[in-house]
């Protein structure tokens, strides 16, 4: 006798590991596109902490970035971050800004003709004697506190101010630093000076869904 082997039909098991495909590509497609996202990104926070750190190292050592030369040179740093306009200058309507500023602590009220070490409204505060922005203003202020834009002169420089009712850092309170930095690092004595590098760059190219993105790659730096 002659046993004949009947064979199962190969249409139920394509149907089958196609649903298994369908099923398991759900959770790998998203899980690899997060992971290429979340990895180009830290490839540009890493960028973004060496730019801000260049930049307020140069700064702290006097390097004048309200000339565009200078600035040129951050441009430079930051090429792939989406900063530079055509003409090689940190574009005002890029993807990223840095901020530096200049902070000093205030024990001596006479420089501004007050009669008294402690007579000016900012003795023994912390307050910005220098702030210049660079890049679109627009994404981000600074952590630390924005002085009023009409103390600055033109390379972002802020006077002292005086008894007689000129305003500078003696005596208006937007020039006071904030909690923020004072709780960062201390400055407590008159004639030391930090200087501080705020960098904050978007990355809407990377920015696939709600759940595949990192936008805001930010650093500090403090000299």
């Amino acid at each position: 006798m002659i046993m004949r082997m009947k064979h199962k039909s190969h249409a139920s098991e394509r149907g089958t590991a196609l649903v298994e495909f369908a099923l398991v590509a759900t959770l790998l497609v998203p899980l690899a596109l997060g992971t290429a996202v979340i990895g180009l990104n830290l490839m540009r926070a890493i960028q973004v902490t060496e730019v801000c750190r260049d930049t307020g190292h140069m700064y702290s050592y006097g390097v004048d970035f309200s000339q565009a030369s200078n600035q040129n040179l951050v441009a430079a740093l930051a090429a792939g971050l989406n900063m530079t306009a055509p003409d090689g200058s940190l574009d005002p309507n890029g993807n990223g800004v840095i901020i530096l500023s200049t902070v000093s602590y205030v024990d001596d009220c006479r420089g501004g003709g007050y009669g008294a070490i402690n007579a000016c409204p900012n003795y023994g505060q912390v307050v910005f004697t220098s702030r210049l922005t660079m890049g679109n203003a627009g994404i981000h202020a600074s952590n630390f506190g924005t002085p009023n834009a009409a103390l600055m002169d033109s390379s972002g420089n802020i006077p002292a101010g005086n008894a007689s009712g000129a305003a500078g850092y003696l005596n208006d309170g937007s020039a006071v630093v904030n909690s923020a930095f004072t709780n960062l690092i201390p400055v407590s004595d008159s004639g030391h000076f930090a200087y501080v590098a705020e960098m904050y760059t978007i990355s809407p190219d990377f920015d696939l869904w709600s759940f595949l993105h990192m936008t805001s790659p930010s650093a500090v730096s403090i000299f």
